[in-house]
């Protein structure tokens, strides 16, 4: 966090501080040369510059990049690799070369606090895209506030995220709206009797529960079992399911991890006797690389997305060729996408601020529109967007695309 002690010994500073924002301004005297057009991926991302380098702009990313949700972090980052060599290729931002400073907060949520405070205090870093769990970014807003930097998570579902903090984005839905899509397809399938699993002490998955409760009411649907576990890492779930199953349900809404769907709650479901709808919110996302080896398991599977990589659309057939050109297929995921949008939204306000100065891109970020892999939007009054849902079903152990949902 920014240091206060000396501030009034250096008043007479304030001006110079204020022109130079978070990142250096003067213009490099020899870019990096573009390998690539803006529709394909540039080169690989070298070494960063060094913290002092003239003519570079730094932008910082956190993300679990090892432990459990370790999948997740390797998407977001190679997406936000590839957004940035894109636009380093074409010339950068303010005619600056882009780079990013990626930390690591294991899922955790004191390492997220530990990654953020090392970013905030950089003055280079003009902004902080992170981070991809809401248990981890509810945490960090705060800190943005008391930082005054852009804090802009790709993929932080849970409500309260972007409530009471001025500097805190988005790029996705908010879990009411997420929860309220999931009832929406089981009313539209024609599903009377719904049961909910979910983790009591997660954010997300107890905030995606909350909003499907009293969604649920509104379409009509009939909660006949409510179960919980401590914990979205747990790894046994058979006495829960097991009443599920004898409840009569038609379907199930577990908002979990892929890293508990795959391996525990999808294959317990089924030997507990529960061959209904099981339906999941965009932490499903992954649960192919998590399967076990009986795949048809997971048919009558659902989940809410951000995106489809079967839309046809320009962007995101361009998105999904650029990004597999460059890293593995398998990493490739909605909260990718979200990723490299969380990027070019981010570019969008640097360049309608003229500068990286943290307020003004926090101002330019305010109520923007923006239009990219995952949809065209407007930011309401708390920095969230509302967009259209994909709904996206395992057949056989492939994901696929089943239809779109709005309101």
């Amino acid at each position: 966090m920014k240091k206060k002690l000396l501030s009034v010994f250096m008043t007479a500073m304030l001006a110079v501080t204020l022109l130079t924002g978070c990142g250096t301004k003067s213009n490099p005297s020899d870019t990096t040369e573009p390998t690539a057009d803006s529709d394909s991926p540039a080169a690989a991302t070298t070494a960063p510059v060094s913290s002092d380098a003239s003519g570079t702009i730094k932008i910082g990313t956190i993300s679990p990049n090892t432990g459990s949700l370790a999948a997740y972090g390797e998407a977001v980052v190679n997406a936000m690799i590839l957004a940035v060599d894109e636009i380093n290729a074409a010339g950068g931002i303010l005619g600056q070369q882009v780079e990013l400073d990626s930390l690591d907060d294991k899922g955790d949520s004191t390492e997220g606090a530990n990654a953020f405070n090392k970013l905030a205090d950089d003055s280079d870093i003009c902004a902080v895209i992170g981070s991809v769990t809401s248990g981890v970014t509810t945490g960090l807003a705060p800190l943005a506030d008391d930082a005054k930097i852009v804090l802009l998570s790709p993929t932080a579902t849970a409500d309260t995220v972007t409530e009471t903090d001025d500097y805190v984005f988005r790029a996705c839905y908010k879990d009411s709206y997420q929860g309220r899509m999931a009832a929406k397809f089981a009313s539209d399938k024609g599903i009377k009797k719904v049961a909910v699993l979910y983790a009591s002490g997660d954010a997300y998955s107890s905030g995606l529960h909350e909003a499907f409760i009293a969604a649920a009411e509104e379409f009509g649907l009939e909660i006949v079992s409510e179960e919980s576990s401590s914990s979205v890492d747990d790894t046994e779930y058979s006495a829960q399911l097991t009443n599920i199953a004898n409840s009569g349900a038609e379907y199930l809404f577990a908002p979990y991890y892929y890293s508990s769907v795959g391996p525990y709650i999808v294959p317990q479901a089924r030997a507990a006797g529960f061959s209904g709808i099981i339906m999941g919110a965009d932490g499903f996302d992954g649960t192919i690389g998590t399967m076990v080896d009986d795949k048809s398991l997971y048919n009558n599977c659902f989940f809410t997305n951000h995106y489809s990589p079967d839309d046809t659309s320009e962007v995101v057939q361009n998105f999904v060729k650029n990004y597999t050109a460059k890293f593995s297929a398998e990493s490739l995921n909605a909260l990718a996408a979200l990723a490299y949008d969380s990027v070019y939204m981010l570019k969008q306000s640097i360049e309608k601020a003229g500068s990286v100065d943290r307020t003004a891109i926090r101002d330019a970020m305010s109520g923007m529109s923006f239009s990219g892999v995952t949809g065209s939007f407007t930011l309401d009054e708390a920095g969230t967007p509302e967009k259209s849902v994909a709904i996206i079903e395992f057949k056989d152990g492939a994901a696929i695309w089943n239809s779109t949902l709005s309101n």
